[in-house]
């Protein structure tokens, strides 16, 4: 995009973020106070009541994230402002994650947990922070906390462009049945329901999914994610005890080259390699104490994991291998222990109000995890196969003190080790690696002033680097190639302006600017179906928000978020940042009381990206409604139908260019862009009661 064009940008989000404030606040004046989601502390995510500290922090209700059509679990995440969650394999896969210019793969610089635990999973077969979301029962959600940015103490790996928090719900006023049937062989059955026991609450909750998909070869997935959980109290004075069990099984059409289509050998929802898929496992317990008192809160959270993952890909066809083709296992067997313990202390020092937290975060993974080369899921040989222990120790510390009613300043800091050893089936690539990193946070807030704050945010962050990519010495594939390592730990550096206007519960908007520096950029490859460490870059962007509930049956929402990604060192290939996000849009409404009718739509808008660093191929902009119409009968009994892709739009769900060969192609194969197609119109009926 030119310069003159972004500064356009620029002026006309700025206009409409600042421009609209006083139209609005006239005319909300005589409505009555409403209780909506609002984007204020993060009490319950985090064990405090910690003050909304940038522009680009916020909260979103349970309500708002149910009342939102998705065709998938993770789609969820989508709540956060300026967050596209997608897919470019099989429903069983990690879905792909952008955020703020990245291109997040599947979870490599934006850190998500569940109910305390942390979803990402360093030095993973699949690529580094993957983070598997389709364990996850959207209706227990009872609220989603995000953040962006490296400004905040408590979040440590995989958190520069962003975090979200994931809260369940301790227990129900009534229980749920329900069933839903829909388009290409979509069925899923819900019960969930809670009942006293002793001085507590228990709440059990079993989802079956079923789905072929229209691909032409069917997706065949077979997914069951159950919940147990026992709690006393609340969240912010009480106990929990957690079980979470999940199975998964699937057959994927991977992304598919243009040409391959154009050609005539396969349509839109065609497979090169039908033997493509995997299963995945995921078993965890966790455990939550908490205690708030007059002058401290105080959290302590545990938990234990056990996942396990094999995936079959064949992104290339024939290009390394022209006798059986190029499909790989990647496997992943892990155990993972962990404890994150919180305190905070309100206070005051001499007359000003002062709120100090500290913290201690650990884990340790202990991983199987192996690369061989397939035909047909059949194994032909074994690339590398690896057992990793990794283990993570963080501190953190911060403070917030209240100078006036009109000025706040926040101060901390982090600091983590990390130490990993790696016993390969190449002697070479065995090792033992460690480090650490210090990450300094700061924030002021101004205001409010006519109900408008200014904040002003900066800090350091970083990522971890596959343990494996820390020891290698020499290339797995042949054993002799020398490779260089990479870092173990990689720093990042962001700074961010922003204001916030609130009117009540009425009207909220905010407005940002950042940049944000990493010493070492994570990329996808598309042709080895993994992330690398690689050049150093910079983005600096800007997002508007905003949501507006005008009656207490209507609520709207907008947002529309712009960055410009470049890598900062000089190379012949280039400076665009490949896969990285430009322009991000969404908006939408719903409608409707607790009885009667409800609905709602929503447009969500991916622009166009690189896909290859000196921007000569480009993937097309992706636009895509959803919508949703329904009645609620006030015994309890509900009836909804969703219709996903409302404009049966031809687009793609995610782009990459790289090199392939199909048969009786050149054996050096032909470079085009890769797409994994968007789902044609669907439409799902749900049908659920309480009881």
């Amino acid at each position: 995009m030119a310069a003159g064009k972004r500064r356009g940008l620029i002026r006309l989000a700025a206009g409409i973020a600042l421009g609209v404030l006083p139209v609005v606040a006239t005319a909300q004046t005589a409505l009555p106070e409403i209780t909506v989601s609002a984007e204020r502390s993060s009490e319950g995510s985090t064990g405090g009541t910690v003050p909304v500290a940038s522009a680009s922090q916020g909260e979103v209700s349970a309500q708002e994230v149910q009342a939102r059509p998705i065709t998938r679990p993770g789609e969820a995440l989508e709540v956060v402002p300026g967050l596209i969650v997608t897919q470019h394999s099989g429903e069983g896969k990690a879905n792909q994650y952008f955020l703020r210019g990245f291109n997040l793969d599947h979870g490599t610089d934006i850190a998500i947990h569940v109910d305390g635990m942390p979803v990402n999973m360093r030095s993973h077969g699949h690529g580094q922070g993957y983070a598997d979301l389709n364990f996850l029962i959207p209706e227990l959600i009872g609220g989603v906390w995000y953040r962006k940015g490296p400004y905040y103490a408590e979040e440590g790996d995989f958190a520069s462009a962003g975090s979200v928090r994931i809260g369940y719900v301790d227990r129900l006023d009534r229980g749920l049945a329900q069933v839903s049937m829909g388009s290409f062989g979509m069925w899923r059955g819900l019960v969930a329901a809670s009942r006293p026991v002793g001085e507590g609450h228990l709440l059990a909750a079993i989802d079956v999914n079923l789905y072929r998909g229209p691909w032409a070869v069917s997706d065949d997935v077979r997914k069951v994610s159950t919940v147990l959980r026992y709690s006393q109290g609340t969240e912010a004075n009480g106990i929990s005890l957690t079980g979470m069990a999940y199975l998964n099984r699937w057959t994927s059409t991977d992304q598919i080259p243009v040409r391959a289509i154009a050609s005539g050998q396969i349509n839109r929802y065609g497979s090169l390699d039908p033997t493509d898929g995997g299963n995945a496992n995921r078993f965890s317990l966790s455990g939550r104490w908490s205690r708030t008192e007059a002058d401290s809160a105080t959290r302590i959270e545990a938990y234990a994991i056990r996942s396990g993952l094999n995936l079959w890909n064949n992104f290339t066809y024939f290009l390394d291998n022209p006798v059986n083709g190029d499909q790989f296992r990647q496997s992943d067997l892990r155990t993972v222990l962990g404890i994150n313990a919180s305190h905070t202390w309100f206070g005051r020092l001499g007359s000003i109000p002062m709120e100090t937290k500290v913290g201690l975060q650990a884990r340790h993974d202990d991983i199987r995890v192996g690369l061989e080369r397939t035909e047909a899921r059949s194994a032909l040989s074994v690339v590398r196969d690896d057992r990793v222990r990794e283990t993570s120790v963080g501190f953190f510390a911060e403070n917030t003190l209240r100078w006036t009613p009109w000025l706040r300043t926040t101060l901390g800091a982090r600091v983590d080790w990390y130490g990993a050893s790696v016993l390969s089936d190449t002697a070479a690539n065995s090792g033992r690696v460690q480090a650490a990193i210090t990450s300094p946070k700061a924030g002021l807030v101004l205001g409010p002033f006519w109900n408008t704050e200014l904040f002003l945010n900066a800090g350091h962050g970083f990522h971890s680097n596959d343990a494996r990519g820390a020891t290698i010495t020499v290339d797995p594939t042949d054993k002799v190639t020398p490779l260089a390592s990479v870092p173990l730990l990689v720093k990042s550096r962001g700074a961010e302006v922003g204001l916030r206007y609130r009117q009540g519960n009425v009207f909220d908007t905010s407005f940002a600017v950042f940049v944000l520096d990493f010493a070492s950029e994570n990329l996808f490859v598309g042709d080895a179906g993994t992330t690398e460490a690689s050049r150093p870059s910079r983005r600096v962007g800007v997002e508007w928000t905003a949501r507006w509930r005008p009656t207490p049956w209507l609520s709207l929402d907008a947002e529309i978020a712009y960055a410009r990604a470049r890598f900062t060192d000089t190379d012949p290939a280039g400076r665009y940042v490949p896969g990285a996000p430009e322009l991000v849009a969404a908006a939408g409404f719903t409608i409707g009381h607790q009885t009667g009718w409800f609905g709602g739509a929503r447009l969500r808008f991916f622009g166009s990206r690189p896909l290859i660093e000196d921007n000569s191929a480009r993937s097309p902009a992706t636009a895509l409604v959803n919508g949703r119409i329904g009645y609620r009968f006030d015994n309890g009994v509900s009836v909804q139908l969703d219709v996903l892709n409302l404009l049966n739009a031809q687009t793609s769900q995610i782009d990459y260019y790289y090199r392939s060969r199909l048969q009786g192609e050149p054996l050096g194969g032909v470079a085009d862009r890769h797409f994994k197609p968007a789902e044609p119109r669907a439409a799902r009926l749900t049908v659920a009661g309480r009881f």
